[in-house]
């Protein structure tokens, strides 16, 4: 082996390791609304956490990267211990499925079917593919399917390209005393295990040990210790992940680890004895392409079978190795960037977060609107704590929605990424005239200052108006109904002109002397806080239409067009006969 054949290695290794990023990112893109309904449908059973975690492994094609997230799953609070701890499992047979797809590079025969079957054979015709669909594909999916393809193409290239330059070690001396070596299990585990926290990679490193048995010197005897190994090295990506991560995160990741410690052990004792005991033939035989396939996932089902029975005490022994300590905010854990290296379901979670900080601003508005009525600085300062948790929410969730639009996603995550990007500062500002009103009220109260009945009433009507349009279009939100959000901008035409209506009611009373100029600046506040909460409202609604209809100007369009609909103005009149000055009707 020359350095040319060296040269050729690196690039072949370069090639693989990025057709595999490539088609797992794709492939991620792809399959992002079905990432979010396995998690959705995860539940406390064993069965459905180890079918999830194999599932999104199989998708994603990395155990590391599975684990990963789930580590950012229970540190962010959306999956408990114990279905972490089945999700690891299910990950762990789920990332066999590249060694098979690898292992058609040694795919050898006469036959047609055959031929047809090696990555020779096919991959140039995925390749033309997969560029036809990137470059001429209408859509993103067609587009991310053709990425898959190229990525796929790209890998088995690397493959080949790693195969060829180490064929001629096959001859040499030096090489095949290397692997003697490995005859003994405990070195080649670690071996193993040093190559995978290397790389990062379970399956990387088992396509280079494939790519590697094409020279027909690497044993079964020196593979299995490997393959241990390789599940002991993968979990350095997992441990590194945990770093200032909650205690059941840390946890997470510790069980990662024993998994793999446990059953590389059990089974590698196994092993040694009865290598010692029997010497079996098969052992001292070449190892093949699908043999180290077929090797890598009988271990790595046997380790499940080992410790799925076990999953209660992985979980007290993590607890014990990772003991409770102070008590951690719910704000260290809310948006975790561990999920950010998978798109999808960092995307569901700003969803999940956004939807928690409309609840807490329309918290604060109805607290307001009662405050107004009747102050009570109780009340006030509850809408006050509010407003601040709107901020910070405001603060931290915009900016893991930035570094989320930043990332590989489908047209329609993209486009939900700017819609909640809008829709935050909404939320944000609703709770900022909660506390307006609050301030307006408390005034109010310590000017002694009284509005006359008729001001009364009508500013009742205004409130009534407001609370409905706040639950519509939050229900619209959080639903993500587009039914309830067509009603709002209606009603907040409904709303601008009872302001206008009242604002000339109360020129007349002060004309008159029925008010005074203090409760008038203080009743012009309430009305322009009241108003514009109304105006955030309708921006709220106005982005579940534009998800729902996939067009980022439809909110300007409702606007313009809102005259010409026959749905709008016969809404538009339903509400201002309910909300028609002096009315009586809730």
């Amino acid at each position: 082996m020359d350095i040319f054949d060296v040269l050729t290695l690196i690039g072949g290794l370069c090639l693989f390791l990025f057709g595999m990023n490539l088609m797992g990112q794709a492939l991620e893109r792809r399959a992002g609304d079905g990432l979010r309904a396995l998690l959705g449908k995860l539940t406390g059973s064993r069965w459905a956490g180890l079918l999830t975690g194999l599932g999104i492994t199989a998708v994603i094609q990395s155990s590391s990267a599975t684990t990963v997230m789930v580590v950012g799953f229970v540190n962010s609070g959306l999956m408990a211990l114990r279905q972490a701890i089945y999700v690891i499992m299910g990950a762990n047979v789920g990332t066999t499925v590249t060694a098979w797809l690898l292992s058609l590079a040694g795919v050898g025969g006469g036959s047609l079917v055959l031929k047809l079957l090696k990555p020779s054979s096919f991959t140039p015709i995925l390749a033309l593919i997969g560029i036809i669909c990137t470059q001429f594909g209408k859509n993103t999916k067609r587009k991310d399917t053709g990425v898959i393809l190229l990525g796929f193409a790209t890998l088995m290239t690397g493959m080949e390209t790693m195969s060829g330059a180490v064929a001629g070690l096959g001859e040499s001396p030096a090489f095949r005393s290397l692997f003697l070596l490995f005859d003994n299990p405990l070195l080649g585990l670690l071996a193993g295990a040093l190559l995978t926290a290397l790389l990062q990679s379970s399956s990387a490193s088992v396509g280079i040990l494939q790519a590697l048995a094409v020279t027909g010197q690497v044993s079964y005897g020196a593979a299995i210790p490997i393959i241990m190994g390789q599940n002991i090295g993968t979990c350095v990506t997992a441990m590194l992940s945990a770093i200032g991560a909650s205690k059941n995160a840390k946890r997470a990741a510790m069980v990662h680890l024993l998994f793999n410690v446990i059953g590389s052990g059990a089974y590698l004792g196994v092993f040694w004895i009865i290598k010692a005991a029997f010497q079996p033939m098969v052992l001292a035989e070449p190892a093949g392409l699908p043999g180290i396939a077929f090797a890598h996932s009988a271990f790595n089902v046997l380790c499940t079978l080992l410790l799925l029975p076990l999953a209660g005490f992985l979980e007290k022994l993590v607890c014990r190795l990772v003991p409770e300590g102070k008590k951690e905010t719910e704000e260290q854990t809310w948006l975790d960037e561990r999920l950010l290296a998978t798109p999808a379901i960092a995307l569901e979670r700003c969803r999940d977060a956004a939807a928690e900080m409309a609840r807490i601003a329309g918290e604060a508005l109805e607290e307001a609107l009662g405050c107004v009525k009747d102050y009570s600085p109780g009340r006030a300062e509850s809408v006050k704590q509010k407003e601040e948790q709107t901020d910070r929410a405001e603060d931290a969730l915009g900016t893991y929605l930035v570094r989320v639009s930043a990332l590989p996603l489908s047209a329609a995550d993209s486009g939900e990424a700017a819609g909640l990007l809008k829709v935050i500062g909404d939320f944000e500002r609703i709770a900022d005239h909660a506390v307006n009103l609050t301030q307006s009220a408390r005034e109010l109260q310590a000017k002694n200052l009284r509005f006359s009945p008729q001001a009364e009433e009508e500013l009742n009507t205004l409130r009534r108006a407001v609370r409905r349009i706040l639950n519509l279009s939050l229900d619209a939100f959080l639903q993500n109904d587009p039914q309830a959000a067509a009603l709002v901008e209606p009603l907040e035409q409904v709303i601008d002109q009872l302001k206008e209506q009242l604002r000339t009611r109360h020129i007349r009373r002060l004309q008159s002397g029925e008010c005074s100029m203090g409760a008038g600046f203080v009743w012009t506040d309430l009305l322009t806080d009241l108003e514009r909460t109304s105006d955030h409202c309708s921006n709220i609604a106005g982005c579940v239409m534009e998800l729902a209809h996939r067009d980022l100007n439809l909110h300007e369009s409702l606007r313009t067009l809102r005259n010409e609909s026959p749905e709008y103005k016969k809404a538009f009149q339903a509400f201002a006969n309910k909300y028609a000055l002096f009315s009586q009707q809730e």
